[in-house]
């Protein structure tokens, strides 16, 4: 074998090296991104389900509008913004759902203060 032969077949092996190193790569990001994405979208069903579409709606809707760009990313393929886009869609998701939450609690707490109140108010007129 000459020199000739040799290094045209060496350059289409590492051609075809190159190509499916290439393609290792960027399937192995789509399982990473895709479970993202869905990790997201339950974060923001969780959020919903919280009451965050009322007493948190512009965090639920900033979640829920990476969520729809996170999925058009995946399905262009582009593993590496999808998955950037389903973290913060998941952070905004999950503020969304503690401020809910938190809403929720101070209303409990307003309630029990009410309450108290009216049986202070008992307790005293009955001195």
């Amino acid at each position: 074998m000459s020199l000739a032969t040799v290094t045209p077949r060496v350059l289409n092996l590492l051609g075809v090296a190159a190509m499916l190193s290439l393609a290792a790569c960027a399937s192995s990001q789509k399982a990473p991104a895709t479970a993202d994405v869905a990790v997201s979208r339950n974060a923001v069903d969780n959020a919903v389900g919280a009451g965050a579409a009322d007493l948190a709606p512009a965090e639920i809707n900033a979640a829920r509008a990476k969520m729809m760009r996170a999925n058009e990313a995946l399905a262009a393929k582009d593993y590496t913004l999808a998955r950037q886009l389903a973290t913060e869609a998941q952070a905004d998701a999950k503020l969304a759902q503690s401020k809910a939450n938190s809403a929720k609690a101070n209303e409990a707490a307003n309630a029990l203060d009410a309450d108290l109140r009216v049986l202070r108010q008992e307790v005293d007129r009955n001195r």
